[in-house]
């Protein structure tokens, strides 16, 4: 029998990947990535030629019984995102629960994390935080999400971090006016990359920011 690894890799820089991380990658039969040209981005830094497999939202489904089958077959498999830990708002659930019924040892190997990296620069507490992935596509299941977390909010005192993409970052802005009224929040653009950017300012402050440039990257946001 073998092991599924559960990698995490790099947020942006290259060089914020441990050294157990490495030595899997290194060391696997194969390794299993959202997108293989943004892995092989990560193995060509540091010179070595695991095999990859695509594996992601749209063919999980499709390849988890052949994975299955190789690691109860004694191959080791290293699972890996795009960037930062798999199954956080990427895929990779499936293939663990399907790995634990069929009794097949699992081992995370932890690093780089958006959504830590964010609280600890954000100035909000974070002893307390609630964590929502993405927010939905369609703007009243999203308004309504979000009257819920201000429930939520008042009630237990937490912080709030979750994912947006930058085609959709003003309007989820005025969706936090809106419900949330003009707090302080903290919006993080490219973390650990080149063009890394910090904001913590109040809501109506970010709206005006991102009229005027146009919103680009990844981003993560703490209220």
């Amino acid at each position: 029998m073998g092991t599924l690894y559960i990698v995490s890799t790099p947020i942006g820089n290259l060089k914020d990947i441990t050294l157990r991380a490495i030595e899997v990658l290194k060391d696997v039969d194969y390794i299993l990535c959202e997108d293989t040209r943004i892995t092989a981005r990560l193995l060509n830094q540091y010179g070595f030629k695991t095999p990859m497999v695509s594996f992601n939202d749209f063919n999980e489904n499709l390849k988890t019984p052949n994975v299955i089958r190789d690691l109860t077959m004694g191959k080791n498999i290293a699972l890996v995102s795009d960037a930062g830990a798999p199954l956080i708002a990427d895929p990779g659930y499936k293939l663990v629960r399907e790995a634990i019924a069929a009794g097949i040892k699992i081992e995370s190997i932890s690093g780089p994390s958006a959504v830590i990296s964010a609280l600890t620069v954000s100035s909000k507490p974070p002893d307390r935080f609630l964590f929502l992935g993405y927010l939905p596509k369609k703007e009243s299941k999203r308004k309504e999400i979000l009257n819920r977390i201000a429930l939520i909010i008042k009630n237990f005192k937490m912080t709030v971090v979750f994912y947006e993409s930058p085609h959709r970052l003003l309007k989820t802005l005025r969706n936090l006016l809106e419900v949330f009224g003009d707090i302080d929040i903290v919006v993080c653009r490219e973390l650990t990359k080149l063009h890394e950017e910090v904001r913590r300012e109040r809501i109506n402050s970010s709206i005006e920011h991102f009229s005027k440039v146009s919103p680009r990257g990844e981003f993560t946001i703490v209220l």
